[in-house]
């Protein structure tokens, strides 16, 4: 079987983006053309102001773009003269019908199937599809009996499923040595040539050993189980959170000492108010839409209470934070440090400082927010969300403000909430933050990476998740 000479992505996101960029730089004997629909978003992957910010990413598309890495919006033109397809369209969760709420929404992926197999003309051999977006169990089997009941003279398809577990933020780092690469196929001669393929590509530069093969059903189910795991470890500590703060114990010398035992390890044993991203949350309701569907029901409640208790910890924090304030914020400004999910990355899906900002809303509050990567057209574009905000959109333009630095976001603020574990805001001048604050000013820190004894000498007023903070009162000399 003849290599594969050249790779086409349909979907240029913050999947399809990064891995064909890496794909491309270590790989400089394949042409790797990324395509999308969207003119504005292959305009900014060819510009120097990429659609996604990555660490390490601009530096991999200056490096490779207009040698063997293209972006274009002529998709036809691309799927024709590729040898392998990489399918990374959005799946988001359905919004109506059946599975509401749950199940993905698999249209693009479909859309895709059919794009593909409507372009590729007769006599153009093999072509291997490999699905790279998350999706349900059996969705390579949709994709191949779309392929197979479309399918022209001279042409051959193989459908694998290869999907991709990096975190936006390290998403470089995690393509450049992954833990493992995935790819599953038909347990057929040709489906064991087109894994061979596809696996070809990967030992440019990633070793043997960690290229695992296996039936696609089991790529398939091993993503969703990967980040139902990942979430579930979250959600677990952030229940010893709320026992921590009940009980004065500390949460964080609790992860460490569970931690230490090697059957546990200490990887996402950090309290938070919880996980955000696009993948965790839509990734279990995914699972347990399959569960409810397999007539499975306590699998399905299992994984259910991994989101549930996800946003009871957002609740608790926001109700926390009124509780603090006396009970009251109507009228009242707060500062919220940081929007993404995360930090490193602009992605704002799912961010715990939607969900937080909403409560704070809810209750009358003007807000104040900074973020260094996250624009003011993509808070509000969140904030204003039918879910969120189902009032008049005019209310949150009304009620919230974007700044572009953090001292004027929280100037003549009651409250500062950090929401996203961004490095800057560990070394900002919080002295300075305080005297332009209202007093008494308080500061709640809701990913535990600021020095609460030193904020409390300065003055405030600091509550943390999974620790009480027990201020000390300090004399002071009126004149």
């Amino acid at each position: 079987m003849s290599p594969i000479r050249s790779i086409c992505c349909l979907g240029a996101g913050y999947v399809g983006g990064p891995t064909c960029c890496i794909m491309a730089q270590q790989c400089p004997d394949i042409t790797v053309t990324v395509v999308d629909k969207s003119v504005e978003r292959i305009a900014a992957w060819n510009s120097s102001n990429l659609p996604i910010y990555e660490p390490g990413l601009q530096e991999v598309v200056e490096e490779c773009r207009g040698k063997n890495l293209h972006f274009s919006t002529d998709i036809e033109q691309a799927i024709k003269q590729a040898d392998l397809v990489f399918i990374c369209v959005n799946t988001p969760t359905k919004t109506f019908g059946l599975g509401k709420g749950k199940a993905a929404d698999l249209k693009y992926v479909e859309l895709a199937a059919r794009m593909i197999a409507d372009t590729v003309e007769e006599g153009q051999g093999r072509k291997i599809v490999v699905e790279k977006s998350t999706v349900p169990v059996k969705a390579a089997e949709s994709i191949s009996n779309i392929l197979r009941h479309n399918i022209k003279p001279g042409v051959t398809f193989q459908v694998l499923s290869n999907p991709e577990f990096l975190a936006e933020g390290t998403a470089i780092e995690d393509l450049l040595k992954p833990d493992r690469v995935l790819i599953g196929g038909e347990e057929t001669e040709e489906g064991k040539e087109a894994i061979s393929a596809l696996g070809e590509v990967y030992r440019h530069w990633v070793p043997q050993e960690r290229i695992i093969t296996m039936n696609t059903w089991s790529s398939e189910l091993s993503k969703l189980a990967a980040n139902a795991f990942l979430a579930q470890r979250i959600s677990s500590i952030n229940s010893m959170s709320a026992v921590c703060e009940a009980t004065g114990a500390d949460v964080s010398e609790v992860a460490e000492a569970i931690g230490r035992d090697t059957r546990i390890g200490p990887k996402f044993l950090q309290a938070s108010v919880g996980f955000g991203g696009s993948c965790f949350q839509k990734d279990i309701l995914n699972l347990v839409y399959i569960s409810e569907c397999l007539n499975l029901p306590e699998v399905a409640e299992y994984w259910s209470q991994v989101v549930s208790f996800n946003n009871f910890q957002r609740f608790r924090f926001s109700q926390r934070i009124v509780e603090c304030l006396f009970n009251t914020i109507t009228d009242k400004k707060i500062c919220l440090f940081g929007f993404a999910f995360k930090k490193n990355t602009g992605d704002t899906r799912e961010s715990a400082a939607i969900y937080i900002a909403k409560h704070l809303l809810d209750e009358g509050a003007r807000l104040s927010i900074y973020d260094p990567k996250v624009t003011q057209q993509q808070m509000m574009m969140e904030l204003t969300q039918p879910n969120i905000s189902p009032e008049s959109p005019e209310r949150i333009h009304n009620l919230v403000t974007c700044h572009s630095d953090p001292y004027s976001a929280a100037e003549g603020a009651h409250a500062v909430v950090v929401c996203t574990e961004w490095d800057e805001f560990v070394t900002l001048d919080y002295a300075r933050i305080y005297n332009t604050m209202t007093k008494p000013a308080f500061l709640f820190d809701g990913r535990k990476i600021l020095d609460h004894e030193n904020l409390i000498k300065i003055g405030f007023h600091v509550e943390t998740i999974g620790k009480r903070l027990h201020r000390k009162n300090i004399e002071r000399s009126w004149n």
